[in-house]
């Protein structure tokens, strides 16, 4: 190789690490979703510890595991493997919700596929869809799972403007279930970039009433407050948020992970492990 050919790889190198923080995607750890697939021959993996509260019960997903998987072009595999905490309250004015003791065990696991149906352009936001089925590998009669297989269908959108990226889209979730319901969910998030390791970010997130076997059992509007720090390894990742209702039921929201990267890309097959800082979202409701 020339030192031509040496230079202008290296600038085109030196371009790239200057473009990745505006392609970074939010997902996890807020509940607001995005439309931003990982990577084709590229993976992801988290493990996580969530928790979601309300007076009539308190659930904790964790230890949990979380793997993506840029399938094909556009179009990226999800899964989760989560144990869990149910606490409910026994509290007298939520009866018959909230009842019954504390139980910790496996819960329903999750599998999606999200697919990038429109790419960003400069004046049009990415649009994509991340349906997602919800398995029951929970135990049911424990309060560890729904007992029958639920999906949610959403539709995000997301523009980046410079170090500001700005995400929002809704969807509605279909519960088959005595003593659930179907509910529609959704919000807005805005994130900056103020750093090298830094993102931070808020978002309004709203969900309808989920049913009587629930947690939520009325609708409720939060505000969520988190971000990540990008470790001297560019392939890791600390994510945490945390969020409180200031509208309908009193709920709070939590959120603390750590994320992984890695992959390897057909034109480039001496680089693997490339970061993408593409984060598979994911709101995580029982």
């Amino acid at each position: 190789m020339t030192m031509t050919a040496k230079s202008l790889k290296l600038a085109a190198l030196l371009l790239l690490a200057q473009a990745a923080p505006r392609l970074w995607a939010q997902g996890p750890p807020f509940q607001i979703d995005d439309p931003v697939p990982v990577k084709l021959h590229h993976y992801e993996f988290y493990i996580f510890i969530a928790a979601a509260g309300t007076p009539v019960e308190k659930d904790v997903t964790g230890p949990a595991f979380e793997f993506n998987w840029g399938a094909i072009p556009r179009v990226q595999l999800h899964a989760i493997l989560p144990w869990g905490v149910v606490a409910p309250s026994n509290n007298a004015a939520y009866l018959p919700s909230g009842s019954g003791p504390t139980e910790f065990g496996l819960t329903d696991a999750e599998l999606g596929a999200k697919i990038a149906l429109f790419e960003e352009t400069k004046y049009v936001p990415q649009i994509g869809t991340f349906t997602m089925l919800e398995v029951p590998t929970g135990n049911a009669d424990r309060g560890l799972g729904v007992g029958k297989a639920w999906f949610k269908v959403p539709i995000w959108l997301q523009k980046n403007i410079g170090k500001w990226l700005l995400d929002g889209g809704g969807g509605y979730a279909f519960v088959p279930q005595t003593g659930y319901r179907n509910f529609s969910y959704g919000g807005f998030l805005l994130k900056y970039t103020v750093g090298d390791r830094l993102e931070l970010g808020g978002e309004v997130f709203s969900h309808g009433a989920e049913g009587d076997a629930t947690a939520q059992i009325r609708p409720s509007t939060l505000i969520d407050f988190g971000g990540y720090y990008h470790f001297r390894n560019s392939n890791e990742q600390l994510l945490f948020c945390y969020g409180r209702s200031v509208a309908g039921l009193t709920e709070n929201y939590a959120y603390i992970g750590m994320y992984w990267t890695w992959g390897k890309d057909k034109s480039s097959p001496s680089a693997p492990g490339e970061f993408l800082g593409q984060q598979a979202n994911r709101p995580r409701r029982r």
